[in-house]
């Protein structure tokens, strides 16, 4: 680049000697020469400029490749700090399988516990077993439906849906009424002659309870009241009704998630006594809907033995227990002549597809409560608000597989 201004200077020198000459070839050459002075500095003004540029880019390129060096560093710092970890993690890893096969039992004991776990199982349905035949030869209880004979209207009072039954326990002739699908009162009659008068003497007694029941799927049972509690789905409450308190509850597994009828679609759980005790009836889903029975203790509402029937709950009103066999009643929701079409019987002596169809006496009715009366051997149905007594007839169940 130094030979540029040499150049230069001496070209002006020469230009500056023509021009005293003063020839027109001289002339000629000096405007030759300015010429090309002219284009030379133009290039050197742009090469300078591009010796900036270039060097301006050198210096973008080194700041991005310092950069880029640095996210270099920082990801290597990272990467080793994850090999580490993972490191660490293998090598606890190895301990625990280390640990885990000192801990594993051999083959030996895994064959003791599966022989205990089975010998378990089996001590657990012997249990059930036994359950079953402790209810079966607690009492001697070989009576089946036969037919219904007939149909007394007691009275009609309170709403289109309730229920109404006499304590079916020993000696009592005490008469409940609940009407509605909800409340928390009760009416108590002392007998059932205090109940059809127009003026009863002595009038009936009002129960205020605690809480509030749902649905028509109670009973009294020696004085205690069961039913189901409102705004739960599967609770059954034990009253004393000499006080109006609540004594025992209990939840009952699988019931609350269907109405135990759908023609009935308040009522979820369906309390019931027969000659062998308490019962209560559900739908659970997991069963196609189907109806399942369970045994309850008295005292503590235990749950003693459940069976899944094979009776549906569609198209049902209601059901009750004679002797451990339970008798399903069918309709329609526009109401008709109500039919038993499906029983079980938890002794499995008697068969639904062996028995015949029964039908309630002609009158085309829409109960929302049927409850067995063991002693009397009636039912006690709320028929459109309409208090109905029905006479059943039975006969010893080796008669009925005769037929």
């Amino acid at each position: 680049m130094a030979v540029l201004p040499v150049l230069f200077l001496s070209l002006c020198l020469t230009v500056g000697s023509v021009q005293s000459q003063g020839s027109p070839q001289d002339a000629f050459i000096i405007q030759y020469l300015e010429r090309r002075l002219a284009q030379m500095e133009e290039r050197l003004n742009q090469c300078e400029q591009n010796t900036v540029t270039v060097t301006q880019k050198t210096y973008d390129l080194s700041s991005e490749i310092r950069g880029y060096l640095s996210t270099v560093s920082v990801l290597r710092s990272e990467v080793k700090s994850q090999v580490d970890s993972v490191s660490v993690r293998v090598d606890r890893v190895e301990r625990e399988l280390e640990y885990l096969e000192n801990k594993i039992p051999t083959q030996s004991d895994i064959e003791m516990e599966e022989a205990l776990l089975e010998q378990q199982i089996k001590a657990a349905e012997l249990d059930q077993l036994k359950k079953k035949a402790k209810i079966k030869v607690e009492k001697d209880c070989s009576t089946a439906l036969s037919q219904i004979k007939s149909l007394k209207i007691v009275k009609k009072t309170g709403d289109i849906s309730g229920s109404w039954f006499k304590d079916p326990s020993e000696g009592s002739a005490k008469i409940y009424l609940l009407s509605g699908i909800r409340n928390n009162t009760l009416l108590e009659y002392v007998s059932l002659q205090s109940f059809t008068e127009r003026t009863t003497t002595p009038p009936a007694k009002v129960v205020q309870l605690p809480v509030h029941w749902q649905g028509t799927g109670h009973m009294v049972y020696n004085g205690f009241l069961y039913c189901h509690k409102a705004d739960t789905p599967n609770q059954i409450l034990k009253v004393y009704l000499l006080n109006g308190t609540v004594v025992d509850s209990t939840l009952l597994p699988g019931a609350g998630r269907l109405p135990v009828y759908s023609l009935n679609p308040n009522t979820y759980l369906d309390m019931a006594v027969d000659e062998l005790g308490l019962w209560v009836i559900h739908a659970d889903p997991e069963y196609g809907g189907n109806l399942v029975i369970s045994k309850l203790d008295k005292g503590t509402l235990a749950v003693e033995y459940t069976w899944d029937t094979q009776c549906r709950s569609r198209d049902a009103e209601g059901a009750f227990l004679i002797c451990g066999t339970l008798y399903v009643v069918y309709n329609t929701r526009y109401g008709g002549r109500s039919t038993i079409q499906c029983l079980y019987d938890i002794h499995d002596t008697i068969h639904s597809e062996e028995s015949p169809v029964m039908f309630f006496p002609k009158r085309y009715t829409s109960h929302s409560s049927i409850q067995y009366h063991p002693g009397d051997k009636q039912l006690y149905a709320w028929d459109d608000g309409y208090q109905t007594i029905y006479k059943v007839e039975t006969r010893r169940n080796d008669e009925v597989t005769a037929e």
